[in-house]
């Protein structure tokens, strides 16, 4: 993690079971200058030797289960523009801070009595091998060697997710005390979209606000805009409308409103997804320019609500 910023706090919370490793750490400003916090759940990258032990091929799974150092784009965001940043240490393999804590394929948890195997829509999803935690892969098939305990399936959760969302829910809250609205940009990467012609030119960036439920149109418009003055080449909501992370923490009649952001892999990171290039510090501006643009609107939306906001 990159050096604080002048004036800024980090906390660290939660615990990768197994380790004496922090499940994220959380950076604030203490007078907040801009109603925003970006949040980074997949881009961990601390993991045990036992855990590497248990995949079948660690080095393939890494790759593309994480939004490899996308953390590092939304670390120097954050000390451009004084957003708050919520970064997860706990790889994704461990435990997917994007979905909810019954979205669990239960053929992965050894041993379950008779009958205890739940299902419902979000289990059937898992199924496909993305959910809580992550089983297949394409190019791979099964990620692990064996299956999981439920006391193993219980303490990710309680040392991870249960931390992480209250640690998430408890800044916006203060963020939205003190200017009246608060944005969510929940940051990730995607691998290069497929062309859906010949002559089609993919999008770099997808923006999702789960079809218009996770944030205000302005903010949105806002977003789009900016990518469109830039030059960047921009989806809404196609094909990720963003998730879980949205659903549970984004409340704009509430003035908590929250939108997730999709970048191309290839816009930072070598042909192999493994380290970045030098286009990141092309990268970084952009994303910064953004955020500033979103707190800037953010701020008047509270303002147009009536309620308080930071001293100008």
């Amino acid at each position: 993690m990159a050096e604080l910023p002048e004036g800024a706090e980090r906390e660290h919370g939660g615990l990768i079971p197994g380790t004496r490793q922090s499940a994220f750490s959380l950076t604030t400003q203490k007078d907040m200058p801009i109603p925003v916090i970006i949040a980074v759940p997949h881009a961990g990258r601390s993991y045990s030797q036992a855990l590497l032990g248990q995949m079948r091929d660690a080095d393939y799974s890494k790759i593309r289960l994480e939004d490899r150092f996308v953390d590092r784009i939304a670390a120097d965001a954050c000390t451009a523009t004084g957003a708050s940043l919520l970064v997860a240490d706990a790889p994704r393999a461990v435990l997917d801070l994007n979905r909810a804590t019954d979205d669990v394929d239960w053929d992965m948890i050894a041993n379950l009595p008779a009958g205890q195997a739940r299902h419902s829509a979000a289990n059937r999803r898992a199924r496909s091998g993305l959910g809580l935690i992550p089983r297949r892969l394409p190019g791979l098939g099964e990620i692990w060697q064996r299956r999981l305990s439920e006391g193993e399936l219980a303490a990710r959760i309680r040392q991870i997710h249960v931390p992480y969302h209250a640690a998430l829910a408890s800044t916006l809250q203060k963020i939205r005390d003190r200017w009246g609205a608060a944005l969510l940009l929940d940051l990730h990467s995607m691998p290069p979209l497929k062309k859906a012609h010949k002559d089609d030119v993919p999008a770099h960036f997808v923006l999702g606000d789960r079809f218009g439920a996770s944030a205000s149109d302005r903010l949105v418009a806002c977003a789009l805009r900016h990518f469109a003055e830039s030059g960047a080449s921009v989806s809404h909501n196609r094909p990720y409308a963003g998730g879980y992370v949205l659903d549970r923490h984004a409340a704009p009649a509430h003035g908590i409103h929250a939108v997730q952001l999709e970048i191309c892999r290839s816009q930072y990171l070598d042909p192999e997804w493994s380290e970045t290039t030098d286009e990141i510090h092309r990268l970084v501006p952009l994303i910064a320019g953004l955020v500033r643009t979103l707190g800037e609107e953010t701020a008047r939306i509270a303002r147009d609500s009536g309620l308080p906001i930071a001293a100008e």
